[in-house]
């Protein structure tokens, strides 16, 4: 699991090594660190290092002095390597081994700007260590113009070079995620210590590439992680494994209640949804059109007319395809999320649910849908709002309703009511597509179901038991996303349909499981890979 942390948190453990006289070392350490992934990243794009050319944006902080070290050792690698110095002073130490490695040293002036932004686009490697964690309020002046000029240009660059950022891009926020100014987007961060949770979280991930974390000796002083990822052996840890004599109420049953007249495909992609993922029985609760489809495409599921008191489930799925003027779902919905079980609600329900929710319901809104639940709340916001900072957002979300909010996005954030925030991107493009909501929603239903029967295997996490809810939703985002990775491999990349994420999803599921289970499945298993 990646654990990751704010600024604050990060320097707060380093403290203890800088008291001890070890900060020499560390810059060291996390320079080297950096200069070992930039040789790793070239070579994995098969280029050689002797001549490469190698800019470094450098800030008058540590953060500038990482990167003039790692430049340092780049240059005794044979790399061409050039300091741009975005305010005119570095840090004097790293600057006078850089120099001493042979590095060229520029000074960042109006006249020299245009020049300079040139040269760095067109590098091999280009460096941002301008900004570090205590940064706040983004690039400004000349160096937000040399970033702004160089990121532009390397848009329209065919086989650009390797951008990497030093700890994190500069101009994204290091504890929420937030961007400020121009950024220089990174094909890879290398940060120091531990992930950054700016990193995780919209729209500062779409600046990051890939993350990898350069270790420097504090984890024993790191606090309780704030923001969270499953991995793949998460992932296989946490899969239902059902006992030997499991039966199909010992399974999971999940009540589902979802689709209208004018969408009565969401109910089946939903029911579709949770009995890929391992629900022992479905039971739906619908509209006539819509419970006709079901039965048709669904025969596994049990179809019924009843209200939600008399349906016997360890869980609940209500909302995909309800309209606003079917006062019988509604109010199913509203009983469902009233009943004390686990229950997942997606966009239809959410005007119906009581005002008092705990973390055993999962919501699970896009950016304008979170939108409108805040300002119902009282606290107004716009969908540009939330996407502008989705950290922030889906955390007052879960306090102010007392529920597990899933932020569904590129990456999805889910929180509980105490802060505890997983972080998931897992999935391709392409999932951005009708339906593929209401699969998810099924799959997290599922996953609930069995989490409360005891199939799940979420006690395994060391998490506060409010935040297992927010595990089980991150679970089954991780699970979409890796679904609707497969099925878009199957078409050599591709587009796909939401019944097609259903389709590949217990093919995914078995190739997960054999990550803790080598031997669970044939070796000629057609299972898709996870990637």
């Amino acid at each position: 699991m990646i654990s990751a942390y704010t600024g604050t948190q990060v320097r707060a453990a380093e403290q203890p090594l800088l008291a001890a006289g070890q900060g020499d070392a560390l810059m060291q350490r996390a320079a080297f660190g950096l200069a070992a992934a930039v040789v790793g990243g070239l070579r994995s794009r098969g280029r050689r290092l002797a001549g490469t050319s190698v800019v470094v944006l450098a800030g008058k902080g540590n953060n500038g002095g990482d990167g003039l070290y790692a430049a340092a050792f780049l240059a005794a690698r044979g790399m061409r390597t050039t300091a741009v110095l975005t305010a005119g002073a570095a840090h004097p130490a790293a600057l006078a081994a850089f120099e001493r490695a042979g590095g060229r040293v520029r000074g960042l002036t109006e006249a020299t700007l245009k020049g300079l932004a040139e040269e760095a686009a067109n590098a091999g490697v280009v460096i941002d260590a301008i900004l570090g964690t205590g940064a706040r309020g983004g690039l400004r002046g000349p160096a937000a113009d040399l970033v702004r000029a160089v990121d532009d240009a390397r848009a329209d660059l065919p086989g650009r070079g390797l951008a990497v950022a030093c700890d994190l891009p500069s101009g994204v926020d290091a504890d929420t995620g937030v961007v400020t100014g121009p950024v220089l987007s990174a094909d890879l961060t290398i940060t120091f210590g531990a992930a950054k949770a700016g990193l995780l979280a919209d729209p500062g991930a779409d600046h990051s590439g890939r993350v990898e974390v350069v270790p420097l000796g504090i984890e024993a002083h790191l606090p309780a992680a704030p923001v969270r990822r499953l991995e793949a052996a998460d992932l296989a840890a946490l899969l239902p494994d059902p006992a030997r004599r499991a039966q199909k109420y010992s399974r999971g049953v999940l009540g589902v209640v979802a689709g209208s007249a004018d969408y009565p495909g969401a109910a089946v992609l939903a029911c579709r949804g949770a009995l890929a993922a391992g629900a022992g029985m479905v039971r739906y609760l619908g509209p006539p059109e819509a419970t006709r489809l079901v039965q048709q495409a669904c025969p596994e599921v049990v179809c019924s007319d009843g209200p939600v008191a008399d349906t016997h489930v360890q869980a609940w799925l209500v909302g995909p395809g309800m309209g606003p003027g079917d006062q019988r779902q509604l109010q199913r919905a509203h009983d469902a999320a009233a009943s004390g079980l686990p229950t997942v609600a997606d966009a239809g329900a959410l005007p119906a649910l009581p005002a008092a929710l705990g973390p055993q319901v999962v919501l699970t809104p896009h950016a304008g849908e979170l939108a409108a639940l805040l300002a119902r709340l009282g606290q107004p916001a716009d969908r540009a709002g939330v996407e502008a900072g989705t950290l922030a957002a889906v955390r007052g979300a879960a306090a102010l309703t007392g529920a597990t909010v899933l932020l569904k996005g590129a990456t999805t954030l889910v929180a509980d009511p105490g802060g505890t925030v997983f972080s998931q991107a897992d999935g391709v493009p392409w999932l951005a597509t009708a339906g593929s909501g209401d699969v998810l929603a099924g799959i997290i239903g599922a996953l609930l179901a069995q989490a409360r029967t005891g199939v799940g295997r979420f006690e395994k996490l060391d998490i506060p038991e409010p935040a297992r809810w927010a595990a089980v939703a991150a679970l089954g985002a991780a699970l979409h996303g890796n679904a609707g990775r497969s099925a878009s491999d199957a078409c050599a990349g591709g587009p796909i349909t939401a019944g097609g994420i259903a389709d590949a999803l217990p093919h995914t599921w078995g190739k997960v499981s054999t990550l803790s289970n080598p031997g669970a499945h044939s070796r000629n298993s057609h299972c898709l890979p996870l990637r």
